[in-house]
Order: C-alpha cells, then sequence, then structure tokens
C-alpha cells in the first residue's frame, strides 16, 4: 500500500489506568475481580493496616491495560472500620500510594435500594463510574424487573449486568470500561442532592482551596479533614470554615441521606418494578428458620463443626502420612548416597527435616481454607457469626472470632490467617492472642502417650472411658482458658475503633469450585513462603543445639561408647543407641534440659522432660521422638508406643521414685494444653501482627499460664 511522503501516521498510545472497585460486602466484588484479573494478581497489605491489598491487572483492549484495586467491602462513604477507612480514603484521593483514576463499582441488584445509596454516593465524587450489577438472576426470582437503560438515563452512568460466577457479561463490561477511559472527562453534571445555604456557603469556600474536587467531596473534606493529607495550614483553614460557618456534619449527615433516598425512591419508581412484598417466602427465608432458631440452630451448629473439625482431621490425615513417609523415604535415600559429615547431617536432619515440618501442615491448611471457604460461599458462614455473637462479645469478641478458635483445634496456623476476616482491629488481635490455646491436632500424640502412661483403662456405665473423659476435658481446657483470657485482655488491649456486628444474611448458594480451589493454593503459598522461612531458621537452630555440646565432653562420651561397641559388638546395635542418649544429654540442649530442671522440678518435671520441652518448640508432636530418643527406644514404628510407654513407665528419678506418677502425668498434660510450643504460629502471628510484641507477649502469657496451672494441678494431685 502506498502513500503520500507528506502522510502522518498515528500509533495509539498504549497506557494503563487504575481502576477502584468497590461494592457492598456480599455484592460479589471479589467474584468480579478474580474473573477480570485471573492469575495476575498481588496480594500485599495497605499501609499501617492489616487489611489486604488485592490488586490485579486486565487488558481492556490493545492500548489500555487497566490495574483493578479490589477495596474493601463498604456500606456508604462515612467509614466506621479500618477496612472502611482504607476504601474511603482511596476513594477520596487520600491514599499517597493509590490514585484510582475510574471507579467499578459492584451493586447488589436484588437487594438495590441499599445499593443505590453507596452508587449515589460515589457518582457524586464526579470521578468517572461504571456500574456492574450482579444477583440478577436473585433479583429476578423475587420479582423485581429493573430496566437497565432506564436507570443509566436516571443515574447517568453505564450500567451493565453481570455474573461473574458464570463468566457472564465480562466482555461487555470490559468494553464499557474501555469506552469510560477514553472519555474520561464525561462525568454526571448534577449532583443527586441538594445542599442549604450555610453548607453551600460552606463548600464554596473548600472549593477555593481545592479546585479539583466536587461539592460532595467537598462536603467528606469538611467533615474528615482531620484524617485527610493535609499539611498544618490547610487543616487549620478548613477548620476555620466550619467555625466561621457554623457547618454542623451530624445534621449535614442527616440531610444527605435522607435526600438520596428521597432521590432513590424516585429513581426506582420509574425504572424498577418490584413484585408484592406480601409474596411467599423465598427458600433462604424457609431455611434461616430452621438455621437460625433458638434451639435447633445451635445444634445444627455445633454438628457442622463437628464436622469440620473431624474433616479436617480426617482428610488430612491422609496426605500428611503420604507426606511424612514421603521425606522420611528422602532421608533414608539421602542417607544411603551422601557421603558421611556434618554437612549431610545438617542436610538430612536440618533442611529436610524443616521442610519437613513445613508441609506438613500445609494439607490442614488447604483443606480448612477450602472448607471456610464453601462455608462463605453458601452462605452459612454469616449465620455462624451471627448464632454465636452474644456468647462471644461478652468476653470482648464477636461472632466472626467462632471460626478461628474452631479451627484451631485442627491448626492454630490456618486458624489464625482466618482471622483476617474480622473487621475491628481489638477483636481480631484477641482472637489471635487466644487461638493458640485451643487443642490443635500436633497435642493429640503427646495427649494420647500420656494419658495411657497415667490414667487407668476404665469404663464408667459400660461405654464411658475414663481415658476418653480426660482427653475431652483437655479440650474443654483450652476452650475456657481461652475465653476467659479473652476477658482479661480486652481490658488491657485498648482501641479507639468502636465494636461494630454489622452483619447481612447473604442467601443461600452453591459454591464457586474455582474460587475453592484458587483460595486454597493461595493461603498455602502464603503459609510456605513467609512462616516457613521462621521455620526453617529455628529448625535448624534446634539440629544444632542437638547436635553439638562442649566439644571435650561430646570427644569423650562418643569415645567411651565406640570402645564397648568394639569390645561387644554383638550388642552395637543397643549401644549405639545409648551413645545417641548420652551424646542428646552431653550437647547444648541437654546441657540446656540439665539447666532448667530447678525451674521445673516443682512441676514434677525432670531433666529428660525438659530436653523435650526445648525441642517439641519445634512441633509439638516431637515430643513423643525426644522420649524415644532418650529412652533409648527403637525405631520401629509398631513397637514405638508400647515400648516407650514401657521405659517410661519404668523410669525412676535419683532417689529411685518414679518419674510418670499420676502428678507427673497431669501436670505435664495441663503443660501441653496451655503452653506456647509451636514456632510455626508465632510465626505466623508476627506475620499476622506485623511485630514480634505480640508473639512475645503470648509466649511469655502461655508460658506463665501454663506453668502456674500446671504447678497447681501437680500440688493437688501429688
Amino acid at each position: 500500500m502506498q502513500r503520500n511522503k507528506n502522510q502522518r501516521i498515528y500509533y495509539p498510545v498504549s497506557r494503563k489506568i487504575n481502576i477502584a472497585l468497590v461494592g457492598n460486602p456480599n455484592s460479589g466484588k471479589s467474584s468480579l475481580f478474580n474473573v477480570l484479573t485471573g492469575l495476575k494478581q498481588k496480594v500485599g497489605n495497605f499501609p499501617g493496616v492489616t487489611v489486604d491489598k488485592k490488586t490485579g491487572t486486565s487488558q481492556l483492549s490493545e492500548n489500555i491495560t487497566a490495574n483493578f484495586i479490589d477495596l474493601p467491602g463498604t456500606y456508604s462513604l462515612y467509614p466506621k472500620r479500618a477496612d472502611e477507612w482504607v476504601s474511603y480514603k482511596v476513594l477520596l484521593q487520600q491514599d499517597e500510594t493509590l490514585k484510582p483514576d475510574m471507579i467499578l463499582l459492584v451493586a447488589d441488584a436484588s437487594s438495590l435500594k441499599r445499593n443505590l445509596l453507596f452508587c449515589t454516593q460515589i457518582i457524586d465524587l464526579k470521578i468517572p463510574v461504571v456500574v456492574a450489577f450482579t444477583m440478577m438472576d436473585l433479583a429476578k426470582q423475587k420479582g423485581t424487573q429493573i430496566d437497565i437503560p432506564g436507570l443509566e438515563r436516571e443515574l447517568g452512568v453505564p450500567i451493565v449486568a453481570i455474573n461473574p460466577r458464570k463468566n457472564k457479561g465480562i466482555a461487555a463490561l470490559k468494553k464499557a470500561l474501555e469506552l469510560s477511559a477514553e472519555n474520561m472527562q464525561q462525568v454526571p453534571a448534577r449532583d443527586f442532592i441538594e445542599t442549604d445555604e450555610i453548607v453551600q456557603k460552606s463548600i464554596d469556600e473548600v472549593k477555593l482551596l481545592f479546585p479539583q474536587i466536587s461539592n460532595y467531596a467537598a462536603v467528606h473534606y469538611l467533615i474528615n479533614h482531620e484524617n485527610f493529607i493535609l499539611n498544618d495550614r490547610l487543616q487549620d483553614d478548613i477548620e476555620n470554615i466550619e467555625i466561621r460557618n457554623k457547618f454542623n456534619p451530624t445534621k449535614t449527615q442527616a440531610d444527605e441521606i435522607m435526600q438520596r433516598y428521597t432521590r432513590i425512591k424516585h429513581i426506582m419508581q420509574q425504572s424498577v418494578i418490584e413484585s408484592d412484598p406480601l409474596q411467599k417466602s423465598m427458600f433462604t427465608e424457609k431455611l434461616d428458620n430452621l438455621l437460625l432458631h433458638r434451639t435447633w440452630g445451635y445444634l445444627i451448629l455445633i454438628g457442622v463443626l463437628f464436622l469440620l473439625f473431624q474433616s479436617v482431621f480426617w482428610v488430612a490425615q491422609y496426605p500428611m502420612d503420604a507426606i511424612e513417609w514421603s521425606f522420611g523415604q528422602l532421608a533414608g535415600w539421602l542417607s544411603g548416597v551422601l557421603p558421611a559429615g556434618w554437612f549431610s547431617d545438617l542436610f538430612i536432619n536440618g533442611v529436610v527435616a524443616g521442610l519437613s515440618g513445613i508441609m506438613l501442615f500445609v494439607p490442614q491448611i488447604m483443606i480448612l481454607f477450602g472448607l471456610i471457604t464453601l462455608l462463605e460461599d453458601t452462605g452459612y458462614m454469616a449465620r455462624i457469626s451471627f448464632l454465636t455473637d452474644k456468647l462471644m462479645r461478652k468476653v470482648g469478641l464477636n461472632g466472626k472470632s467462632v471460626m478461628p478458635m474452631i479451627s484451631g483445634f485442627a491448626c492454630a496456623v490456618p486458624a489464625i490467617m482466618s482471622a483476617r476476616n474480622i473487621e475491628n482491629k481489638k477483636e481480631r488481635l484477641l482472637t489471635i492472642m487466644i487461638t493458640p490455646l485451643m487443642s490443635c491436632s500436633a497435642r493429640l500424640p503427646v495427649y494420647t502417650i500420656l494419658i495411657a502412661l497415667v490414667i487407668p483403662s476404665k469404663l464408667y456405665f459400660g461405654f464411658l472411658s475414663l481415658q476418653g473423659l480426660v482427653m475431652m476435658g483437655l479440650y474443654l481446657l483450652g476452650t475456657v482458658m481461652a475465653l476467659v483470657v479473652a476477658w482479661v485482655m480486652k481490658w488491657f488491649i485498648k482501641s479507639t475503633e468502636r465494636s461494630y456486628f454489622i452483619l447481612e444474611l447473604p442467601v443461600y448458594r452453591g459454591p464457586r469450585w474455582k474460587n475453592v480451589l484458587y483460595t486454597m493454593i493461595e493461603k498455602a503459598k502464603i503459609f510456605v513462603f513467609d512462616a516457613g522461612k521462621v521455620i526453617m531458621v529455628i529448625s535448624l537452630l534446634l539440629w544444632g543445639l542437638s547436635t553439638y555440646g562442649p566439644p571435650e565432653k561430646m570427644r569423650t562420651v562418643a569415645a567411651e561408647f565406640d570402645t564397648q561397641i568394639m569390645n561387644n559388638p554383638g550388642q552395637a546395635e543397643e549401644i549405639t543407641r545409648l551413645k545417641k542418649t548420652a551424646l542428646l544429654q552431653t550437647s547444648f540442649a541437654g546441657t540446656l534440659g540439665k539447666a532448667i530442671e530447678p525451674v521445673i522440678k516443682p512441676l514434677g518435671f525432670d531433666w529428660k522432660i525438659g530436653i523435650a520441652l526445648i525441642t517439641s518448640f519445634a512441633a509439638r508432636e516431637v515430643f513423643v521422638g525426644t522420649m524415644a530418643t532418650l529412652y533409648s527406644v527403637g525405631d520401629n514404628v509398631d513397637e514405638t508406643n508400647t515400648t516407650l510407654r514401657q521405659k517410661m513407665n519404668a523410669a525412676v528419678k535419683e532417689d529411685g521414685t518414679k518419674v510418670y506418677t499420676l502428678a507427673t502425668g497431669l501436670s505435664l498434660l495441663v503443660f501441653y494444653v496451655l503452653a506456647m510450643q509451636c514456632m510455626s504460629t508465632i510465626a505466623v502471628v508476627k506475620r499476622e501482627t506485623r511485630s514480634w510484641k505480640w508473639p512475645m507477649i503470648q509466649l511469655a502469657y502461655m508460658t506463665g499460664l501454663a506453668y502456674l496451672m500446671s504447678w497447681v494441678v501437680y500440688v493437688i494431685f501429688k
């Protein structure tokens, strides 16, 4: 193709725009974000708060790339909680890191009146807006008919009906975003509210300071300027405008809301046909009559939580066994192919063992978050929070705290991570601080061996096992102490943020399996790559403490046993096991165990239990393995428990008295119920709170509580 030499060719300029994704909670916003961005997402945190910042990119056209910011759900532009303040500051251009060029507002068509309140507020900010209507099928079931073209004319912004769960309407939405991006300056000229003379005078004076903002944004400058990123001079100027014009924020807000609902009523009369309000109850309402019943609701809740806990425990056991077996096989193979030496020992018993400890938690994390996502998607999670809020609030928590606490029965690590959905910072922190008191599955091996050791196998009424009752008592003890500690801590953890439990009960829906799988993978990645780093460091440290000791003493011990092996080759295996025990006792960990023996002696513990307390800090179940090494038990899996119990049962102190009496056994059980002996939990608490302060406080109070309660139990049963 020929062209004139003077002819100019214009190439379209590629550009990237920031689009804030906003909407009411449970409006389908997160689902739409996942559909629009796919795997091109980043998860971080807004500066200074523990609120997730999700960003992702999507190609709107050849020349326009959109960077979507998934803001926390909010009901209006008058924030009350920390997550609402995050959204508010971004929308008012008061976040230094994020400046949206456009807004994509997600509105639930089945609850249109409530969603239009937020929608009209956003439109009045005079930032280009595209509205996406979700739940259109549900609105149709309710008998609601929406004239979308008519509603577009009334609101003055483009509206697209979508169904992100079925990927419907996404292409049309991207096209609407593209057209809006090409016409950035086209925003509705008229405001949805009319202000009185005093308020308008204040607005005009604020706009002299900030000519680029809308009238409605000026109102928010007057109400919330103390929280905006303004210099002292501007803060004083706005304050003087308020005083000079006798600006009343409360009255202004009340008048605005009343005006908006009046206008929304008119808009809906023009563009929306609603069914008779006396229509028969929908399926959701009928189901809620049962699931939220004063009696049956709680019984069903207990059943659901029991199945959740049992599923995590039962289902996760198979992949956990497979992971443990795989790492065991890997360690055995490496032992055969790597040359003997300290480096091989470090790699096998430090690095590989550390990786095993990290990966062992992954099945529980994935299964737990998968099941929680199922409960959220179906709508039952909100009902759990509703049913338990009354009890939780009495101890300083709220209904959303119950799921992390129940999840703690399986593993505190994913349970603490799941506390992110608690908006109030104080209640979230309280939940994090008490969740490790719930007896996790890692405690189960300790409970099993100690109960079998000191509790007689008796049956009451022919079916109630005494050992089973003690086991249940340990779980109840952890739960009760968690509630007590929360009640005490609520007086010490101060927060200016008021506690609200505003909860919308969403309709029941089928689960989104793609979303479930995505959540499971993301939560596992967060644990492996973040908490896993700390776990690995501590694992290597524990390996060093258990492997090395004072050089001269270690050489002397090794030489003595090597001589015995040479003189008694027929007993080499038994002597080798005794050598391992002696080397462990002489190591730095063993020395530390001897050093802390005077401290733990009042609890009935000896130095060997002291070593186990130290080594099981890596993971509580390490207690059994440490005991097996200390008492020279063989590696035969089938005989480990029986032989170990026999050895422990026969163990005596230097004065000839038994080590594991009823008093010592119960004292040790109580210690393991209450003590913070899990480096994985400490690592994840540090990550969630972004400070070493709270995990250290947690470690101190749990250790002190465990020591005190163990001493009381030992004195009572001695």
